[in-house]
């Protein structure tokens, strides 16, 4: 059986997990990897496949997207050339990890499309939801990247087709300590910016992973270092708590390590709200933002001794297993997609194949 695995590159969560789901990938069937994106600071060890710009978010330095950069940054018409690139006809079925050019592929082409992915568990009806809508964010949830099926991961298993997040076994194999610093991940600020707030906490030591610092700075109590990712993961593994976003990957490390947490959602990023109102329920203080009034709240939070406890077994082989299940290679097979859709589709590029011969 012949399986593409595509990876959204944009972030580091998606290609850590991958690291850990590839290996059991291949005991199973005959495996193609593709990544699209530009904003992953981490890479695979093992051969890839197709290398493809996609679509991705392009972070600021003010705590949010950059959604002017994003914007120029997108050329529709290369995402369309490189939708159509992907032979997709030559795989039985994809597992897609919320990347676009496969899975338009796999639904302009009409092959079996399995999202594997943090954000097919916000679909659930089940998982807990951000107080403010966001129109455009549900959107993007819904359409960034279509699959037939889907298997979710989340920091709880809300529904019987949630698990509980893949921890890579780096992470699982760490030491865990407790040295006198907190670890600091937030890619949407500038390093400077964080140095301005962090350092009103003169007696707290802060190493801050900036995807925007070229090399490694001490400002007095403010270790800065560019996001690498052993370093990283050491920083964290001996930290006395983190502080970083509300993405999926490093919460959920930070808990397995048993660290207290502090999250700051990314702003225009429907998805973090989401996660940030799990990890609300679950006990973890959220700041709206890093401006002065929250100062108060981060000294509130170094007081504190709480640690959310969690328990977040192996399941990588689990999942993987239930995507092999002949009731799920049954129900991909038998599946279909939304005919109108893809109908639309096919007329616009027909029409767009039209406007091109007529100019030439």
């Amino acid at each position: 059986m012949r399986v593409l695995y595509a990876i959204q590159g944009t972030g580091n969560g998606h290609i850590s997990r991958a690291r850990d789901i590839i290996p059991v990938l291949q005991k199973y069937c005959d495996l193609d990897i593709l990544i699209s994106g530009t904003q992953a600071d981490v890479q695979l060890e093992c051969p890839v496949t197709y290398r493809r710009k996609g679509m991705s978010f392009i972070f600021g330095k003010q705590g949010g997207v950059d959604i002017w950069n994003t914007y120029i940054k997108t050329n529709f018409l290369r995402i369309q050339n490189e939708i159509r690139s992907i032979p997709i006809k030559e795989y039985d079925f994809v597992i897609n990890d919320f990347e676009p050019i496969s899975a338009w592929a796999c639904y302009l082409k009409r092959v079996p499309c399995l999202a594997l992915s943090h954000q097919a568990a916000l679909l659930d009806k089940n998982v807990p939801k951000p107080r403010k809508r966001d129109a455009f964010g549900s959107f993007i949830l819904k359409n960034y990247a279509p699959a037939l099926l889907s298997i979710g991961l989340h920091f709880q298993a809300y529904s019987e087709k949630i698990y509980t997040p893949v921890i890579r076994r780096q992470i699982r194999e760490l030491a865990i300590d407790e040295y006198d610093h907190y670890t600091v991940y937030l890619p949407s600020y500038d390093h400077k910016k964080l140095i301005k707030r962090l350092s009103n906490f003169g007696n707290v030591k802060w190493h801050v992973f900036s995807k925007h610092a070229k090399s490694t700075e001490i400002i007095d109590n403010i270790s800065v270092y560019p996001v690498e990712n052993r370093g990283f993961v050491h920083s964290m593994a001996t930290a006395k708590g983190v502080l970083c976003g509300a993405g999926f990957e490093t919460p959920a490390e930070a808990l397995f390590l048993q660290k207290k947490l502090l999250i700051v959602p990314m702003k225009k990023q429907y998805e973090q709200h989401y996660n940030a109102a799990a990890l609300s329920d679950m006990g973890i203080p959220v700041l709206k933002n890093l401006k002065n009034a929250q100062m108060h709240n981060i000294a509130v939070w170094l007081d504190e001794e709480r640690n959310v406890a969690v328990n977040y077994e192996n399941l990588t082989t689990q999942i993987i297993e239930k995507i092999f299940a002949a009731d799920m290679l049954r129900a991909l097979k038998t599946k279909s997609w939304n005919r109108n859709f893809s109908l639309y589709f096919r007329q616009k590029e027909q029409r767009t194949q039209h406007i091109k011969s007529c100019a030439a």
